[in-house]
């Protein structure tokens, strides 16, 4: 059993329209194709077979006759069986092509509000600013306060302002101001109390900086990721529709609703290939195939980023994780880390659910859009 049935059996009986709601998921556009093409194959299939069988038949009653008797109605009956047969294979090619291209279509439209919704998810990711503040904690008005009091205190003679430069480095900064306060006059047990107000802040600050910088700048990468994804859509859509006569971006087509349009003009292109015949027909239909082709290429390219993006999040949620003071320190970590850790959790729920990979791309893929098996 080919490929492409074994999918639509598996489906629910596509034929009787089960599994067809399609929403917003492409791996049910593909089930749909699938089941199309089969049915368009299945109500062929007797039209070829008898075809073929007349056409065997008219080759054995050929075999049995001299050459002078061959130019006769058994020879003419097998000339025109030869190009009925071509004929009707033809239509049958015209109607699977025309399934592919248009359900190719509605992957690349989902696809693209997939990429969209991960573009906007990118652009709503915490800033560098904000993580670097998570960071510093002379963001902290504990810390603040804590330097206010030393600098009140402090020895005149014996502290050094730093300059603007190195003011502006966490750890120096962090490191004089401790020093500030263990040179200063206040007593040993204002000093333990005043450092045991912020040990919790500058465990944390210190201990995540590198981490949550870790995270922007790989969160960073993953939006120029996406970003080369939507350029490659949008090229993609451009040269899909490009054999149609349809010059529309692929934001444009979106803003526009133009799917319609679409629709009719690759109507009209079937038409003309279906008026034409001999290698015109033939550069026609690869025309259509190939942007078909292409569309396979960019399915095994969005499912490799998603897969990628699942896995760095995977990677941030360790990283959140791993800051071993959390339960000692919880009262005084701050609010946007929590709401980091929930933001992290969020975003891998939408690489596995609502971003996650086509399931069917590749071999697989082929399989149900030419009816080949490898196992054949």
């Amino acid at each position: 059993m080919k490929y492409f049935e074994i999918i639509c059996l598996s489906v629910g009986f596509c034929a009787l329209g089960f599994g067809r709601t399609i929403g917003d998921n492409p791996n049910a556009v593909i089930r749909d194709m699938a089941c199309e093409i089969q049915s368009v194959r299945q109500n062929y299939a007797q039209r070829i077979h008898q075809l073929q069988a007349h056409i065997e038949e008219q080759m054995g009653f050929m075999n049995h006759i001299n050459e002078s008797q061959k130019l006769n109605k058994v020879t003419a009956n097998y000339l025109i069986s030869c190009a009925q047969l071509k004929q009707v294979e033809q239509e049958q090619l015209n109607e699977i092509t025309k399934i592919k291209y248009l359900k190719g279509l509605q992957i690349i439209k989902l696809l693209y509000e997939k990429v969209l919704s991960l573009d906007h998810h990118f652009a709503s990711s915490r800033s560098f600013q904000e993580l670097n503040n998570m960071a510093n904690p002379n963001q902290y008005k504990e810390f603040i306060k804590f330097k206010e009091v030393v600098l009140a205190k402090r020895e005149k003679k014996s502290m050094v302002d730093l300059p603007a430069l190195l003011s502006g480095n966490t750890i120096i900064s962090v490191v004089q101001s401790v020093s500030n306060l263990v040179n200063s006059s206040i007593s040993k047990e204002e000093k333990e109390k005043e450092l045991g107000a912020i040990a919790c802040i500058l465990d944390f600050s210190l201990r995540m900086q590198t981490d949550l910088n870790t995270i922007y700048f790989e969160t960073a990468y993953l939006q120029s990721s996406n970003l080369k994804i939507k350029q490659d859509i949008e090229l993609l859509f451009k040269d899909y529709t490009k054999p149609i006569g349809y010059n529309n971006s692929l934001e444009g087509c979106r803003t526009s609703d133009d799917w319609e349009v679409i629709s009719q003009k690759t109507e009209e292109y079937l038409q003309k290939m279906k008026s034409n015949s001999g290698s015109k027909q033939y550069k026609l239909q690869i025309n259509m195939e190939f942007p078909v082709d292409r569309l396979l290429q960019f399915i095994a390219q969005y499912n490799s980023f998603i897969d990628q993006g699942a896995k760095h999040y995977e990677k941030f949620k360790i990283i959140v994780n791993s800051y071993e003071n959390e339960k000692q320190c919880e009262v005084q970590l701050p609010a946007e880390y929590k709401k980091l850790k929930s933001d992290i959790d969020f975003a891998i729920e939408k690489f596995n659910v609502a971003y996650k990979p086509v399931e069917i791309n590749g071999t697989k893929m082929k399989e149900i859009l030419y009816g080949l098996n490898e196992f054949d």
